[in-house]
Parts: C-alpha cells; structure tokens; sequence
C-alpha cells in the first residue's frame, strides 16, 4: 500500500521531480519496457544510455530513503509497454492517485490521457518545472503573434531569469554574439574532447543485454564512454567548462574529418534526461564569464542554446502537435537513402557525419543542420522519414526537442513558423567551414554535371521546384534573382543533372 505511485520516465531522472512527495508514504515506479526502446529503432548506444542511468538514478533514489518499483528490461513478468507496467504497478501499490509528470512527447501524453480514464484510481499529470518557461507561459507568448522568432522569446527569457543581464541590457551591450562564432576550425587546434567515463558492473550487464538483444538497431554499442549518474554528468559539465567553454564559442559551427566532438561539450543528453538540469547548467556557464575563465561569446552561445533555443523548441513542439509531426510544406516524398544507415556514399560530409553518428550516437548541430539536414532538404526527401532517422540515431533525441528542430528548423516542414527561411545550401557553405571537401571524390567548386558536388546542383534544383512556395520569401530575393539571370540552357542544365542525381542517390 501506498498513498501515491510516481511514474517517472527515462527523461525524468531528476530528484527536484519529486519535491511534492512524501518519501514515508509514496511509491516511485520506473520500468525499462520493449516498447519505448523499439517504437523507433533507436541506437544501440542510445538504449543502453537510458537504461544504464535509470538504474543508476533508481539506485541513488533507494539509497536516498525513496521506496522504488523498478521493472528491468529482462524481468520475467515485464509487461512490454509503459501502460500496463502502470496498470500492473498501481494493481500491485493500490495507490490512492497515481502521479505521472509532464512527458517530453505527445503521444505519452495521450497515453496518460487514456489511462486518467481507465484506471481503477485517479491519475493525475504534475507540471514539469525543470523547464524555464511552462507550456502555458509559451502559449501566452505565442498567441497573437505574427512570427514566433526565437531572437525575441529568448531575449524575454534573459530578462525573466536575469542571466547575463545588466539591469535592463544584455551584458556587453548587445544579445547574441553570432558574428563571432562562425569561424572555420585553422590547422593545429587541439580537441580536448568531453570527458569520459569507464562502464561500471551495472552499466556492464546493461550493455551485454544490448548487445544479444538489440544486434539489428543502427550503430555501435561499444565504446561506451557516456556518464551515466548526475555525478558523471556534473563532472563532465565541470570538465567542459574548464578545458573547451572558452573556444566552443569561436568555432561551435566549424568541422573537420575524424573530429567527432572539437570544442563542444556532449552534454545534451545528460540534459534531456535530466542527470542536468537547466538552471544548473546555465548557472556554472554564466559563472565562467564572471570567473574570467570564458569570453563572452562563448558563454552567450551556449547560454543560447539552453535557455533560448531548447526552451523555444519545447513550446513550438507543444504548441503545434500532433499536426506538426505530419506537416510537409514543400511536398518532399522522396524516400531516406541507404546511405543515411550505412555512412556508403562517396560524398565526404555526410559519410562524416553518418559514420560519426554510428560511432558515437552524436553529431553536432552543424553537421545536423547543414550535412545531413541540408542534403535531405535539397534533394527532396520525406521529412516524417527525416525526423524518424534524427529520433533514432542520436543519443540526445527526444521528440520533443528533436521534431521541431527536424521539421522545422532543419526540413522547412512547417513552412517557416521556426525559420524565417529554409536552411539550405550548395557545397560552398561546407567548404567554408569545414575540411571535408578537399577529400571528397566529388568537385566543390563544379557547379553542376559529371564529378561535381551533388550539394550544388540540388540547391539550385531545390529553389526552381519549390518557386511558387520560395520566391515570395524576403531572405531568399536576392537568390532568385541570381537564378533568373541563368540562361534558360543553364537552368536547364540544372534540372537535369538534378534528375540524374536522384536516379543515382535515392
């Protein structure tokens, strides 16, 4: 018996989460199930992440005074889906209410819907207040509003949480530091990397059971190097901070061959599960420029993306679905290439990118964006099949952060209610930042035919076939303008080569 079974999730490994309980009288419950590994064919990296650290959050709950139900993955009388764990579990605690917390994606949220229904005892869904800004607030913001530009909901978020503030003004006098944060990685820079961590016996037998049961799931198991308990992730924030915060800055959008993390910290998916949680994290970052430890551009990028573009993503998500899942304003239909799977391409950015994500379960956000991104955005591909792949691959994803930064910050789905213009380009954007062009078997600086870089001539077949959506759009004016002064046999060479492209590629 007790008075109240708390659900928490494998995105919900957060003690503040349990603030309202009553360690003497309430139940906390936690399951590994089949069903949230499979529903997507997440990395095999990803699954023993989650399942590691919620056996280790699980322990460190027990140890904290905290009555646990705690189901494994290969228990003998495991459900298989998270509705009957719930239905066995408040059967077995005879709860009086069952409490689940806010979840990081809709269709859990449908399933707590249904499940307020059909239990034996009430069900009731509590805030999740780890986030700065509430699903309500967001709302309130939104309505009414023509755009819903990040660049203004953050700048609402600085003044709300006083980070980086000076009164009324942003510290250094202006609010982001874009323009210094662009820099194309030189020759002779050193990486120190994130901080890694041995498998301990617990993360040990996750991983066997990975290995024998999930051998069909995309990427490499081993080596396994993530933090898997708050006091991993504290110390790989701290290490971050210390060895990479003062350069992520400079060049958080450069890449290079055979450099999986440069300067960035590796830290999202400790995030998302909440082995970190925001505040501290923008705390101990805003702190290193008051320290002298960390210039500020640096220190405003990353405060960036935590406070302004991860809170935007998670309104923008809430705001729109279910819709937004299936939104497909460029009428994209190709299907994802292989290759996306594989890394078997002779175009060197992506094979990078996806041979890095096989490795590792990480890419960061330029080689999300402008890689792989950029290439299924150009040469047409299903956006739904897009957001499946970023879903599955990456350690970090959650839908709720994931989708919309798929949908419409990468893929253009949404017909620009995230970006104000679709992030598209040709080889040269590649080039400039990173190294990957100058061992590609195809020619950046060919425009189009034989030999040249696929990236130029599905740009430029990309803005012809979607003119009548395009062309209207300010930011891409002075684009247009440069293809309508091709000649009609330039243009035409364009579409062309485009449709040989699609023929050898999808």
């Amino acid at each position: 018996m007790c008075t109240r079974l708390i659900v928490l999730l494998g995105d919900q490994l957060s003690p503040s989460l349990l603030r309202f309980a009553d360690q003497k009288t309430d139940q906390v419950m936690m399951a590994e199930v089949l069903g949230e590994a499979t529903y997507v064919a997440h990395h095999k990296k990803k699954i023993a992440f989650h399942f590691a650290a919620m056996r280790h959050f699980a322990k460190e709950l027990r140890a904290d005074g905290w009555t646990v139900s705690y189901t494994t993955i290969d228990a003998a009388d495991n459900r298989g889906n998270l509705r009957e764990e719930i239905q066995s579990q408040a059967e077995r605690c005879q709860p009086d209410l069952v409490v689940g917390i806010e979840p990081g994606e809709w269709r859990i949220e449908q399933l707590y819907a249904e499940l307020s229904k059909t239990l034996a005892v009430p069900f009731e869904v509590r805030r999740d207040e780890r986030f700065f800004c509430s699903r309500s607030e967001f709302a309130e913001w939104a309505q009414g509003r023509r755009q819903l530009r990040m660049e203004n909901f953050y700048r609402i978020m600085r003044r709300k949480t006083g980070f980086l503030m000076d009164g009324e003004e942003p510290v250094g006098g202006q609010w982001n530091f874009d323009h210094d944060n662009r820099k194309k990685a030189p020759k002779g820079l050193t990486f120190p990397g994130p901080l890694t961590f041995v498998p301990d016996a617990e993360t040990k037998s996750v991983l066997a059971y990975v290995d024998a049961h999930f051998s069909d799931h995309f990427g490499d198991l081993e080596p396994f190097e993530f933090a898997v308990t708050r006091g991993q992730a504290r110390q790989a924030l701290e290490y971050f901070i210390r060895y990479s915060l003062a350069d992520f800055g400079t060049y958080q959008d450069a890449m290079l061959r055979d450099e999986n993390y440069l300067y960035h910290s590796l830290i999202s998916l400790y995030l998302n599960t909440g082995l970190l949680e925001p505040d501290e994290v923008c705390r101990h970052i805003v702190q290193a420029y008051y320290d002298g430890t960390a210039p500020l551009n640096s220190v405003e990028g990353y405060l960036r993306q935590v406070l302004g573009w991860r809170e935007y993503m998670r309104g923008i998500y809430w705001l729109r679905m279910p819709e937004f899942k299936s939104e497909n304003f460029l009428e994209a239909h190709h299907h994802l290439p292989s290759f996306f799977w594989t890394g078997e391409t002779k175009m060197e950015c992506v094979r990078q990118a996806v041979t890095q994500t096989k490795k590792t379960a990480y890419a960061h956000h330029i080689q999300r964006l402008m890689v792989t991104g950029n290439f299924a955005l150009i040469a047409g591909i299903d956006p739904f099949q897009v957001h499946e792949w970023y879903l599955a691959v990456y350690a970090d994803a959650i839908e709720w952060v994931e989708l919309p930064n798929t949908m419409g910050m990468s893929q253009f789905a949404d017909g620009g209610v995230v970006a104000s213009k679709p992030y598209a380009s040709s080889g040269n954007y590649i080039n400039k930042m990173s190294d990957y062009c100058a061992s590609c078997h195809y020619n950046v600086k060919e425009k189009t035919g034989p030999g040249s870089c696929p990236f130029n001539t599905f740009y430029w077949d990309f803005l012809d076939r979607n003119s009548d959506k395009l062309r209207g759009n300010p930011r891409l004016g002075n684009i247009y303008r440069t293809w309508d002064k091709f000649d009609p046999e330039k243009q035409a060479s364009y579409r062309a080569y485009a449709d040989v492209l699609r023929k050898e590629l999808l």
